[in-house]
């Protein structure tokens, strides 16, 4: 847990400097292991050094009022080591949570970001998703868009 907690604090370092508080920026190991609880956890590792990771749920138990289609999956902390970006391995760590999802049973994806990570938000929207309204997490400083995917579109 602690090393999985260092990776995701390393990953949501440059949000947490344009002072976006994400949850996975400042989290314990204890809450890293809490989340991780909650789906499956998906990791990467060059060599023996952890590079990647993914928690994957379906469906996903989203708190009340939030605007998820009903039976969606959801995936979170989706994280790669900074010096492995643009390799191509968050694209296939999405690829990855969207076929889990879809094997568990979902036909949707729902997901949500800091709706000031404008360059996150697009790296979502040209992957399919589409804004489906906005939420306020408690252990955040922003509002988050709300995303949604239909799995199983053409």
């Amino acid at each position: 847990m602690e090393q999985l907690t260092r990776l995701l604090h390393r990953a949501y370092a440059d949000h947490a400097a344009a002072g976006r508080v994400f949850f996975a920026s400042h989290q314990s190991a204890q809450d890293t292991a809490y989340r991780l609880g909650k789906g499956e956890c998906w990791v990467a590792f060059q060599g023996d050094a952890m590079v990647a990771t993914v928690t994957v749920a379906a469906p996903f138990a989203a708190p009340e009022g939030y605007p998820a289609p009903a039976g969606a999956g959801s995936f979170w902390q989706l994280a790669v080591e900074p010096s492995q970006r643009g390799t191509g391995l968050g694209q296939r760590l999405l690829a990855l949570a969207e076929e889990r999802i879809a094997a568990l049973g979902s036909g949707q994806v729902v997901i949500d970001t800091s709706s000031q990570a404008s360059e996150l938000v697009g790296w979502y929207l040209r992957r399919g998703y589409v804004p489906a309204g906005t939420w306020r997490w408690d252990v955040t400083n922003y509002d988050s868009v709300v995303l949604v995917k239909d799995l199983f579109a053409r």
